[in-house]
This record gives structure tokens, C-alpha cells and sequence, in this order.
């Protein structure tokens, strides 16, 4: 049984390098000081819907800036089945957010009846960007949409910034503006897969923010946007609930999963990873429980970008570690897909109206009409080049807290397994594969992709 080896490791020129064909052997001993992963294919876990990121508008503006052969090479490089990072997953802000020129809604201030909606805001940048993705992807793209933040005279601070809440004599207003946004995107030809009620409710910003507690939103789902999704024939589309960091993700999915009437509208819960505060990257283990409380309810990773844009820092390998760290972690505790924040970002990181500059897998430098390739575009490829959609997580382990790894298994009976060494030195490595074994070197900082057939 042969074995298509993929490798991207720091200081070493290798990003998604294909490293050639090798073969397993019957199962032998497995010594206890040895380094090892064991992966199960028969054991099989959540369905993979896929990989992919936002359609923000900074990023539709950059794209519309670059020359149309730089335009091409982006969307080879993300939407490609066969010669990029495959994705089949997509963002879409319902109006504007931190990652817009300015903030906007698609109705006249005041319009509670919402008689002069339209998007023809987006006609301009982001509409063609997505199309275009569309059409080279091939095989669709799985997009979800999410609001920053209701018009300001709908809400309590009379801003869309800085928070402020939803006031109640518009609560059936707003749950129409969602409505309305889908149907008039499916009028453009792009269909809407799934809509999340507000984008972290939880958090006060500077830029495009409103706040919901958990029974808050648990209500307007049951009471307003459930029921006016399923009148106005949208019940297909699928509604998650949160969009916020780890931390609080079980007490969101347990206020509004416990209660069979708003539980009823909720498809699942959508997370971000920003809750370096509150402990680190790895707060998995709060997915875990609410997993393991709702088995029948969704995990998606939503948003996360590496914030603080610097130039400099452009290289910076742990940024992609943080990536590759997060997806094997967020996976293992059964997420479904994965969609990172902008897809393209310029050389200073925006353009955004409130300064909030980050890092994207791709940057443009507009002057130069250049793509920069960031270490975390490789990262995110090992595991959206590879695992096609419709493929069921199966059990992997490693022994060693530095080795992390995850596994799938295709609908064409392929073991795809990523395994990422986070040391500072090679490892030698046993791969157990069911009854087979492979003995690998994992690079130094790397991450490496296998493929068997079984």
C-alpha cells in the first residue's frame, strides 16, 4: 500500500511540496519511547462540509484593484480544485463591518418597513468577486452570511457601532432584513447556505457591533427569525447561533439548545478563536462538551485571522502554526468546516475604517501588482487541498503532546491524515495506518499531509 506524502516546513523552501511515494508494512511492534500515530479509519466521526474564508469587502476592493491577470492567479490560488486550496466554503457580511470603507446598511435610515432594500451597494466589488469564485470553483461554495450589526435606528445606542442592543419594536423588522438579503443574493445567482444571527454578540467594538445575552438571542430565534425564515420559505436555510469565541460557546449552545422551541430553528453553533484573554488558542474542550451534550447539533469555525498587522511580520511561521494548531484541534472535536476571515488583504492590511488591521493567508501589494504568499496559505492547503467534502472524520491519536494530528477518510476510500511536528527538531515517526505502519521523519516546524488508499 502506497502513501502520497505532502510537506510544508520552515527553513526548509518546502510549502505543500509533494515528497514522493512510500509504502506501508505489516503492523509490527510499536515501542513504547517511540514517537506514534494511530489512526482507525473504521471508526468514524462528523461529515466534512469544507474550507474557505470571507468575501469581505476589503477584500472584493483589493481584488477589483489587482490587474486581471493577478485576479486569476488569487482565485486559482483559494477556489482551484486541482491547482489551489480547493476551498468550498465562504463568509459574507450582511452589510458593512470593521473590513469595509465606511459603514452602510442596504435600506434608507429609518426604513423600519424595509421598502428601499436593495444591494446594489455590492454590485460594484464584492457580487462579482463571489461569482467569479463560483464559477471557478465548479463545484459551488457553501456560503454563509452574518450581520455586524443592525441599522443604528433599530438599536438602543442609535450607532451601529460600540455595541448597543436590538430595540424590541423592531425585532420583526430585522428578522426580515435577513430575509431580504437572501432572496435578493439568490436574485444575483448566488445561493445563501446558511445565516448566523450576529456576528460575536457577546463583545462592545469600535467598529459595526450589537449585543444579544444568550436569552436574548435564544428569544429573537424562537420568537422572530425561526418562525419568519420558515413564512417566508427560507426554512432550508440553516441558522447558527453564537459566532463568537470558545469560551461561552457552551453556555450559547446550552441556553438556546435546551429549549425545544428555539433549538428547533438552530442548525448549530459557529465559534472564532479570539480568546487569547481567556487562556490561549485551545479551548476545544468547551466544543467537546457541547458536542458531546448535542451530538445532532453543528460545530463550524466561523472567523479567525492573526490580528496586528505589521509588515514585518509577514513570515512569521507561528502565525501559521496557530492555524494548523487550531484546524486539527477544532476538527478533532467534531467541526464540520472551518472558514478563515479576509481573503485578501492590501500591503497595510485593510483597507478597514477603524484601524483594525490584520493578517490574511494572502496579501496584495497594489503598487507592485504582486500577491504575497503568507506561510498560513500553505497551512490551510494541507488540509482543504486534500479532504474532499463529504469525507468522515475517523480517530487519530499521537502520543506526543508536540505531534498533533487529525485524519479523514473520502467518499473514494482514501485516509487522508495531517500531521503537524511543532518542535524545534526532526522527528522520527511511526504512522499506524489499521494494521499497517509507516516510519516517517517529520520535519522541524512542519506540517505534512498523507494519502493511502484502504
Amino acid at each position: 500500500m502506497c502513501v502520497q506524502l505532502y510537506t510544508t516546513a520552515k527553513d526548509s523552501g518546502k510549502k505543500l511540496e509533494s515528497c514522493g511515494l512510500h509504502s506501508f508494512h505489516g503492523l509490527g511492534s510499536v515501542s513504547e519511547g517511540a514517537v506514534n500515530v494511530s489512526v482507525n479509519p473504521s471508526v468514524r466521526f462528523q461529515k466534512f462540509m469544507g474550507i474557505g474564508g470571507a468575501f469581505t469587502d476589503a477584500s472584493a476592493i483589493n481584488f477589483s484593484r489587482l490587474s486581471e491577470s493577478k485576479q486569476e492567479e488569487l482565485l486559482t490560488a483559494y477556489f482551484d480544485p486541482e491547482k489551489g486550496n480547493a476551498y468550498q466554503l465562504g463568509r459574507i457580511p450582511i452589510h458593512s463591518c470593521d473590513f469595509s470603507t465606511e459603514s452602510y446598511t442596504y435600506i434608507d435610515e429609518g426604513d423600519a418597513e424595509l421598502k428601499t432594500f436593495s444591494v446594489s451597494v455590492d454590485r460594484s466589488h464584492k457580487i462579482p468577486f463571489i461569482k467569479k469564485a463560483i464559477a471557478l470553483s465548479g463545484r459551488g461554495i457553501a456560503l454563509i452570511a452574518s450581520p455586524w450589526s443592525a441599522p443604528a435606528f433599530m438599536k438602543t445606542n442609535k450607532s451601529m457601532l460600540q455595541g448597543g442592543k436590538l430595540l424590541p419594536k423592531y425585532y420583526e423588522s430585522w428578522a426580515l432584513y435577513y430575509t431580504k438579503f437572501i432572496k435578493a443574493y439568490r436574485a444575483e445567482g448566488i445561493p445563501i447556505w446558511g445565516i448566523t444571527i450576529q456576528n460575536e454578540p457577546a463583545a462592545v467594538q469600535r467598529w459595526e457591533s450589537m449585543n444579544y445575552t444568550a436569552e436574548e438571542e435564544r428569544d429573537f430565534l424562537k420568537y422572530y427569525l425561526g418562525p419568519i425564515m420558515r413564512k417566508e420559505g427560507l426554512e432550508a436555510i440553516k441558522i447558527i447561533v453564537w459566532d463568537h469565541n470558545r469560551d461561552l460557546a457552551t453556555h450559547w449552545g446550552n441556553t438556546i439548545f435546551e429549549d425545544p422551541e428555539s433549538s428547533q430553528y438552530a442548525w448549530g453553533l459557529g465559534f472564532h478563536w479570539y480568546e487569547t484573554w481567556a487562556g490561549g488558542d485551545s479551548m476545544q474542550c468547551n466544543l467537546a462538551a457541547l458536542k458531546e451534550s448535542y451530538p445532532d447539533k453543528g460545530l463550524i469555525f466561523t472567523e479567525g485571522c492573526q490580528e496586528g498587522f505589521c509588515n514585518d511580520r509577514m513570515n512569521d511561521w507561528s502565525y501559521a502554526e496557530r492555524y494548523g494548531e487550531a484546524m486539527i484541534r477544532d476538527f478533532n472535536v467534531g467541526t464540520v468546516g472551518w472558514c478563515d476571515w479576509n481573503l485578501l488583504l492590501d500591503h497595510s492590511g485593510g483597507p478597514n475604517h477603524v484601524g483594525n488591521f490584520c493578517f490574511s493567508p494572502i496579501h496584495a501589494d497594489l503598487n507592485a501588482d504582486e500577491l504575497i504568499y503568507l506561510p498560513s496559505y500553505y497551512y490551510i492547503g494541507h488540509f482543504s487541498r486534500f479532504i474532499p467534502v463529504g469525507s468522515m472524520r475517523v480517530s487519530s491519536t499521537s502520543n506526543r503532546s508536540y505531534i498533533l494530528t487529525t485524519s479523514f477518510i473520502s467518499p473514494n476510500n482514501e485516509v487522508i491524515t495531517v500531521i503537524m511536528n511543532k518542535s524545534d527538531e526532526s522527528v522520527k515517526c511511526t504512522v499506524v495506518v489499521g494494521s499497517k505502519q509507516l516510519r516517517l521523519v517529520l520535519p522541524a516546524r512542519s506540517i505534512q499531509t498523507l494519502i493511502n488508499s484502504i
